[in-house]
């Protein structure tokens, strides 16, 4: 047991003596009339890696390909979802069993946010860790999730109540961490990884955001953020590498539109793959 130990195992992911004696399941059902087959957490290590875009794009690839796909916007505090989507506020309703139903997109994909609940999408929402991780759980126990095949947990960064939370509460079929070029990326990722180890949450793989400009004069490959490590990183730890992401304007335009389900690429084929063999 850590000196720090305050007894209350839902806010630790340490696997201690006294932890394993108590083994507590923390899992939360969902309600009755919802039906979801595989979860995937979408994760990393610290901010600003575009873990929200991956995400997106990962949800409407599957959809793409014929799978009724959902989004859990975990990022309670800094939710980023709808506004790719193009989904304003008041976007959510309840139906008459009191379950909150979900937004859904131009091309039929389910969304729940915390954004889609407040009266103006800059209002900030103020929450201590235990309220945001109740949020959570009642984002997913308490939304009429409409037999969905692949739904996809974009979380905030970091391993904190979240993350903690997801892994502990959700039944996670796997997760995706998401990373940038910079040489620091060896720790962050590390920290991801060793946490699901913890968790004993299937890494599916690492996906590298900015990996690289390509001119659009003669299509060389410019590593503005440095080259990237990625590579080293997913052998040290037996984990592929999923995509490499470009730095591309056009994308970028797409996301401030609110059409981010319209943006062609190839980019998450091997992703894609993968999640329908799970």
């Amino acid at each position: 047991m850590s000196q720090t130990c305050n007894s209350n195992c839902s806010s630790c992911g340490e696997n201690c003596p006294s932890r394993t004696a108590q083994q507590t399941d923390f899992s939360v059902p969902l309600n009755p009339a919802s039906s979801v087959d595989k979860v995937i957490g979408v994760v990393s290590g610290k901010g600003g890696v575009g873990k929200s875009l991956v995400t997106s794009l990962t949800a409407v690839k599957m959809n793409s390909l014929g799978k009724r796909t959902a989004i859990l916007d975990a990022d309670i505090t800094g939710p980023s979802i709808p506004k790719s989507f193009g989904l304003g506020v008041d976007g959510l309703s309840v139906n008459a069993d009191k379950l909150m139903v979900p937004a859904t997109t131009a091309t039929g994909i389910q969304i729940i946010s915390a954004n889609l609940l407040l009266d103006h999408d800059t209002d900030p929402v103020i929450w201590r860790g235990p309220v945001v991780a109740g949020v959570v759980k009642q984002f997913w126990q308490e939304t009429l999730w409409k037999d969905i095949d692949y739904m996809f947990v974009d979380m905030p960064p970091g391993t904190g109540d979240v993350p903690l939370t997801v892994f502990q509460s959700l039944p996670v079929d796997g997760i995706l961490i998401v990373t940038s070029p910079q040489e620091l990326v060896s720790m962050i990722v590390s920290k991801a990884v060793v946490m699901a180890q913890k968790m004993n949450i299937p890494i599916l793989g690492l996906i590298e955001n900015m990996s690289y400009l390509e001119c659009p004069d003669c299509g060389k490959k410019i590593s503005v953020f440095g080259e990237s490590h990625i590579d080293e990183i997913a052998d040290q730890f037996g984990l592929p590498v999923l995509a490499k992401l470009p730095i591309d304007p056009q994308v970028a335009a797409r996301v401030d539109e609110g059409t981010v389900e319209y943006v062609e690429n190839d980019w998450m084929d091997e992703t894609a793959d993968l999640l329908l063999k799970l």
